[in-house]
């Protein structure tokens, strides 16, 4: 190799994406070249900030703009320009198929809000209930939610027809963070429900606010979140960030065995210093064969990243064992 690729092979080094002859490769060409061995060296210390830039917030206002944005855009993509065809009887029996399916859809709509065969008024909240065996509406309509994605399917033999659609309301939930509810709330939100990294990002530093140093005691499921959210985001800030977050709880065997396997695999240095930090921190309370293991192999392996190599034999010196 020569100095013209050392911007492409050090993001593959980092990445741990380098086989064994390219890394040997690019270690001799440091070995003299002056230049290329500072260059990477500040290349090492950009990949190891990753993931410690703040999140931009996401305004509702953003928030409203983007959605509406999507919505345009999906109901833009489906339209679609179909070929005239020759007059027949197709127009009649269209229109014959809307007047038999505005009716099915109107005897329905009767039945749902009136089914006594009166005018009733008020919102669907306030609304009489509705006769056996006609159709409820799954959701509040008193609350004005968002309908979104809506599609409408014609009647069938039965003479129903089907409107679905998606529901977005807004809803708080207030508690302490150590109530049940609130809990399992934030939980769900850093497992499942952030629409963005940067989402995801906000509820885990809710979680390391709220129980980190010993504030609260988290549930398992806020655990079992932080812990499977480091092991497979894709998002390297992301996995930082439950790193630290972990970082900041009571060390326990599920967490333990979380940044074991992180230290081991992770191709993010940055999420790499955090469990030896982590770890370093637990076995000075209580020694771990593992935690000193892994860190042994780690202060000594030469295709490891400088910081993290470092970072591994001073913890070492520092656990007593």
């Amino acid at each position: 190799m020569d100095c013209r690729d050392l911007t492409a092979l050090a993001a593959d080094r980092l990445a741990g994406e380098l086989d064994e002859t390219a890394r040997r490769d690019f270690a001799s060409h440091l070995a003299g070249c002056e230049k290329c061995r500072a260059e990477m060296a500040r290349l090492e210390g950009v990949w190891t900030a990753l993931g410690d830039d703040p999140d931009a917030p996401v305004t509702p206002e953003f928030r409203s703009r983007t959605l509406g944005l999507l919505e345009d855009e999906m109901l833009r993509q489906r339209v679609r320009t179909f070929r005239p065809r020759r007059r027949s009887f197709v127009r009649p029996l269209a229109q014959a198929a809307a007047l038999v399916a505005a009716g099915s859809l109107g005897w329905v709509l009767a039945r749902t809000a009136a089914p006594s065969g009166r005018a009733t008024t008020g919102t669907a909240s306030t609304a009489a209930a509705p006769a056996k065996g006609a159709a409820r509406i799954p959701t509040d309509l008193g609350t004005s939610p968002r309908l979104s994605n809506v599609s409408y399917a014609p009647a069938g033999p039965d003479g129903k027809v089907a409107v679905a659609f998606d529901v977005t309301t807004r809803r708080e939930v207030s508690g302490r963070p150590e109530d049940p509810e609130v809990a399992n709330l934030l939980a769900y939100l850093v497992a499942h429900n952030a629409e963005t990294a940067g989402e995801k990002s906000r509820a885990i530093q809710l979680v390391s606010e709220h129980y980190g140093a010993g504030l609260a005691a988290p549930s398992p499921e806020i655990v079992s979140a932080l812990t499977n959210t480091l092991k497979k985001d894709a998002n390297p800030g992301v996995r930082k960030k439950a790193a630290d977050a972990l970082a900041s709880l009571t060390m326990t065997p599920e967490i333990r065995a979380a940044f074991l396997d992180s230290l081991k695999s992770d191709k993010n240095p940055a999420v790499r210093l955090v469990a030896v930090d982590a770890l370093a921190a637990a076995a000075k309370q209580s020694p771990d064969a593992s935690t000193i293991e892994s860190l042994r192999e780690k202060a000594v392996d030469p295709q490891e990243n400088g910081f993290v190599r470092a970072k591994a034999a001073s913890a070492l010196k520092a656990i007593s064992f």
